[in-house]
C-alpha cells in the first residue's frame, strides 16, 4: 500500500513535538498514532514519527519513557495496542519478525559462545540456507565493514567488548536489511570504549547507507551520532529535530532539562532579569562569570549574586550562584588558567553573571498526555533526580 503523503502530525501537542529539519527522500519507518498498554499501563501514547531513508536516528529518553517498547514494536517482538507501522510504506503493524526487513542489535549482543566469529556472524545465512561461497563472500565483506578481518577463528570470550559489539553489527549487517534497529548497543562498554564506538558506528551507517535507528538514555551517543533525535518522555515524542537543534533550540522544558545542562528561568526570576514571566532556558556555558560591579555590555543581561558551591570537573569548572533576583544558576567556565585550588576557593565570593538576551531561550510547557481514565503513565522521570547538575527550575 501507499504511505501517507504527510510528515508527521506536528499540529498535535504532546506527540511529535517540532521538527525543524526534515531530510528530504523515502520513508523508512513511519509510525501513525501507534499506542502500546501494559494492562494499565501506557508505554507509548499514540506516537507519529517519520524515519527516512539512509538517516541515523536516535530515540533519546529515560528510563520508561517508551523508548525501547516503540523499537520492540517496530521490530515486531511487541505488537501496538492501537495505530499503525508502516515499512518503506507498507503497513506491517501484524507482521512477525522475520517477516519484516529489519534486524537488531540488542545490548547484550546474545553471540553464541560456542561459534567462532565467521560462524556468529552467518548464521543468518545458514538459517536461510544460503549456500557456502557465497556466506564466505558475505562474511569477508561484513567482518572488512567493522574492520574485524583476521578475527574470522576467534572465539566471543577471546574478544573486548568493542569488537564482540562489532561482532554483533556485522552479524545484523550480513543479512543486508533495510533498517537496522539498535536497542542501547553500548550501554556494557567503558566510557573511553563507548566514545570510540560511537564514531565508528557513524562511520559504519555512512558506509552502508541503510537507515539505522538508536534507541539510548545516553544524550553524549544522540548528539554524537544522530541525524536527528526524537526526545521521549511519559510516551510521548517531545521533540524531533537535529541534534544542534535538541541541544541549542530545546521547545520544552523536559527536553532542555534532559539534553544537557540548563538553567530555567519562569515567574519572578525571570521577570526580574528579563521583564517577562515567560519560561526560558539557558545553557551554563552561554553565561559569563564576571567579577563583582562589572557592568553588561550591549545586549547582556547582567544579575548579582554569590558563589555557592564549585565543582572542579578538570577541563572545566562548575559554579552553581544564587542569584539575587531569587533563582540559582549554574555557569561552566573552561579552565584556561584556573587551577583546582583557584576554584575552590571562589565559594561565597559575590559575582555578577553575565549572558545575552537571545542566550535566554523560550520554552512552553509540555502538554499533559492524553491518557484515558484508568490508565498510568509508565514514565517515572524526573530527569534532576539522576544528576542533581541538570537543571535548576525556578
Amino acid at each position: 500500500m501507499n504511505a501517507p503523503a504527510s510528515t508527521c502530525d506536528a499540529t498535535r501537542p504532546g506527540t511529535t513535538g517540532k521538527s525543524t529539519t526534515t531530510p528530504a527522500g523515502e520513508v523508512a519507518v513511519r509510525l501513525e498514532r501507534v499506542t502500546k498498554r501494559f494492562g494499565s499501563v501506557l508505554a507509548v501514547d499514540g506516537v507519529d514519527l517519520d524515519v527516512h531513508d539512509g538517516e541515523f536516528l536516535t530515540m533519546l529518553g529515560p528510563s520508561g519513557s517508551g523508548k525501547t517498547t516503540m523499537l520492540r514494536m517496530i521490530a515486531g517482538f511487541e505488537l501496538p495496542t492501537a495505530g499503525r507501522i508502516l515499512l518503506h510504506g507498507e503497513d506491517v503493524t501484524e507482521w512477525p519478525p522475520f517477516d519484516r526487513d529489519v534486524n537488531t542489535v540488542f545490548q547484550d549482543y546474545a553471540l553464541f559462545p560456542h561459534m567462532t566469529v565467521a560462524k556468529n556472524i552467518e548464521y543468518g545465512l545458514r538459517v536461510k540456507k544460503v549456500g557456502r561461497a557465497e556466506r564466505k563472500q558475505r562474511v569477508d565483506e561484513a567482518l572488512d565493514v567493522v574492520r574485524l578481518g583476521g578475527f574470522e577463528e576467534r572465539k566471543p570470550g577471546q574478544l573486548s567488548g568493542g569488537q564482540r559489539q562489532r561482532v554483533a553489527l556485522a552479524r545484523a549487517l550480513i543479512n543486508r536489511p533495510r533498517v537496522l534497529l539498535l536497542d542501547e548497543p553500548l550501554a556494557a562498554l567503558d566510557r573511553k570504549l563507548r566514545e570510540e564506538m560511537q564514531v565508528e558506528l557513524k562511520h559504519i551507517q555512512e558506509r552502508v547507507g541503510i537507515t539505522f535507528v538508536l534507541v539510548t538514555h545516553d544524550q553524549g551517543e544522540a548528539l554524537t551520532m544522530s541525524d536527528r533525535i526524537a526526545v521521549f518522555s511519559a510516551g510521548r515524542v517531545e521533540q524531533v529535530a537535529t541534534p544542534a537543534e535538541v541541544y541549542e533550540h530545546p521547545t520544552t522544558p523536559f527536553v532542555a532539562d534532559f539534553v544537557g545542562t540548563s538553567n530555567l528561568l519562569s515567574g519572578e526570576p525571570a521577570t526580574a532579569l528579563l521583564g517577562d514571566p515567560a519560561p526560558v532556558t539557558i545553557r551554563p556555558e552561554k553565561i559569563r562569570l564576571g567579577d563583582a560591579g562589572e557592568t553588561a555590555s550591549d545586549g547582556e543581561i547582567a544579575a548579582t549574586g554569590t558563589i555557592r558551591d564549585v565543582l572542579y570537573l578538570g577541563s572545566d569548572t562548575r559554579y552553581r550562584v544564587t542569584v539575587d533576583a531569587g533563582a540559582e544558576l549554574i555557569v561552566d567556565r573552561q579552565n584556561l588558567t584556573v587551577t583546582s585550588s583557584d576554584a575552590l576557593t571562589a565559594r561565597g565570593r559575590p559575582v555578577v553573571l553575565l549572558f545575552r538576551r537571545e542566550h535566554a531561550r523560550p520554552v512552553t510547557k509540555s502538554a499533559p498526555p492524553p491518557s484515558e481514565p484508568g490508565t498510568t503513565s509508565s514514565a517515572t522521570t524526573n530527569p534532576t533526580e539522576e544528576d542533581p547538575d541538570r537543571g535548576v527550575t525556578q
